[in-house]
């Protein structure tokens, strides 16, 4: 998943000593638990980089943390390769035109509803829930309901 925009609000704030502080949502970290108590993997893949964004990969154990990626799908090369997987059983969400490669390229694409509108054509789901609010736990409950785990 990318991380502002999906994980977050896209809001970055600035502190007086340059240090960048983002919102995030427990219900995401819920799901992102579940899910991998079921089996499912996770990958953070973020054109920008942030302590705040290594923290919150570390508090969720998301060991794939890929930042500053101006080509998000040479990282994704390395993780499919990495776990055997196929453009099939790879899931990515994503927020902005630099994810459309990406979003095109997995076997199921998401997108909460702020994503801007040439991402909302691309994906396959648009999520009800906005971005920073729940949108990834919302995704993961989808695939997880498909696989019939919940």
């Amino acid at each position: 998943m990318d991380l502002d925009g999906v994980l977050t609000d896209g809001t970055v704030y600035y502190t007086g000593s340059n240090e960048i502080i983002k919102a995030f949502n427990a219900h995401d970290g819920f799901g992102i638990n579940r899910g991998r108590q079921h089996g499912l993997k996770y990958a953070i893949i973020s054109g920008m980089s942030a302590p705040a964004n290594a923290y919150r990969a570390q508090r969720l154990n998301i060991e794939e943390v890929y930042e500053n990626c101006g080509d998000k799908t040479l990282a994704a090369d390395e993780i499919i390769k990495k776990y055997g997987l196929s453009d099939e059983n790879f899931c990515f969400m994503g927020d902005d035109v630099f994810d459309i490669p990406l979003l095109n390229r997995a076997g199921f694409s998401a997108c909460p509803p702020e994503a801007v509108e040439d991402v909302r054509n691309e994906v396959h789901y648009i999520t009800k829930v906005s971005a920073g609010r729940g949108c990834v736990r919302e995704v993961i409950d989808i695939i997880l309901r498909k696989q019939g785990k919940i």
